[in-house]
């Protein structure tokens, strides 16, 4: 069918060709010949209602791939698009995590087949774990330092030897004194809940 001139069978001088076979038909002079030009007629006919719908199924056939091809077009450029925003996001995140590690760690991490990014998070986390331990630590120190500082030991009233001679001497009660009375520090330091060991200062 490819050799078949389709505009001639279909194109202006379709309607030509029919009447010609029909006039064939009319002035024939035999049966046989009739019949033959009847048999052309229908043929021709067929032919040309096949090419047609031949041309409509190509036409819907183009018009079909052309739309594949126009959505297959628009999906490669959402996957390039999706792509090129997945790349975007991934390097991010691995800035992120590349400021992140080297906040917590004091150094950049070396990224490898062996090193990925769930290591490195891994790592932060056990790091930051580790700090809340040593932050709850010290919160508690603080709390026991202050505590203590908030403690306070009432002195008993300062002295000042009178008299000659230091075996003569005899204490009494001076605002100014250098002299406080052992006895009245102990025990105003273990009113205070401070534990007072006794002995030689080493």
């Amino acid at each position: 069918m490819s050799n078949i001139d389709k505009q001639a069978l279909l194109g202006a001088d379709k309607h030509a060709n029919q009447h010609r076979l029909s006039r064939l038909i009319i002035e024939a002079n035999s049966a046989e010949l009739r019949a033959i030009a009847e048999a052309v007629e229908q043929y021709t006919d067929q032919l040309i209602a096949a090419l047609e719908a031949e041309e409509k199924r190509i036409a819907e056939q183009r018009e079909y791939y052309e739309g594949v091809i126009a959505d297959g077009s628009k999906r490669i450029a959402e996957l390039e698009r999706s792509e090129t925003q997945l790349i975007n996001e991934r390097d991010y995140a691995e800035s992120a995590l590349n400021d992140a590690y080297k906040a917590v760690m004091g150094q950049a991490p070396e990224w490898s087949n062996w090193f990925s990014f769930e290591n490195a998070i891994e790592e932060i986390e056990l790091a930051c774990e580790l700090w809340r331990n040593q932050t709850d630590d010290v919160i508690q120190f603080r709390q026991r330092i202050a505590e203590l500082e908030a403690r306070a030991v009432q002195l008993p009233q300062r002295l000042s030897p009178e008299g000659y001679h230091i075996d003569e001497a005899y204490m009494v009660d001076d605002a100014e004194g250098e002299y406080l009375d052992r006895d009245a520090v102990i025990e105003a330091i273990s009113a205070a809940g401070i534990k007072i060991i006794e002995g030689e200062v080493q």
